[in-house]
């Protein structure tokens, strides 16, 4: 009886790591050994990445908040807390899509978070606490 070898799945299943290795440099495309293990290495890339890419995105915000902030004469870390103290609940993604596009926007958020942080220190003072303690 002749030797059965499985070789349709055998070839499927190197024609599928190719597949994915095309445009890859050198042997990494083509040598079905070293595709394999440049395969599998690009995966833990991208399985790292697609972690990164979320605190990327979000230093990004914060950097963007922060530098609009200051344009206002606030810090990102006093601005986050007028807003959060204000109960003006706006993601960080959200805060730096307005910084960047609609300035005005932004700009009405900073002084209304503003007016309600300095509005709870005034009447905090009113009632003999120092600002500090309101914070």
């Amino acid at each position: 009886m002749p030797r059965a070898t499985n070789a349709p799945a055998r070839r499927q299943r190197r024609k599928k790591v190719l597949k994915q290795t095309k445009g890859y440099w050198g042997r990494r495309k083509n040598a079905f050994r070293v595709a394999k293990l440049q395969l599998e290495r690009s995966w833990q890339y991208a399985y790292r990445d697609r972690r990164n890419r979320k605190r990327e995105f979000r230093r990004l915000w914060i950097l963007r908040i922060n530098a609009a902030a200051r344009m206002y004469g606030l810090t990102y870390g006093r601005l986050m807390h007028a807003l959060h103290k204000a109960n003006i609940r706006l993601n960080r993604k959200v805060l730096a899509d307005l910084a960047v596009r609609y300035p005005e926007v932004f700009r009405q958020v900073v002084e209304r978070a503003r007016a309600v942080v300095a509005a709870a220190a005034t009447t905090a003072t009113a009632e003999g606490a120092s600002p500090q303690e309101t914070q």
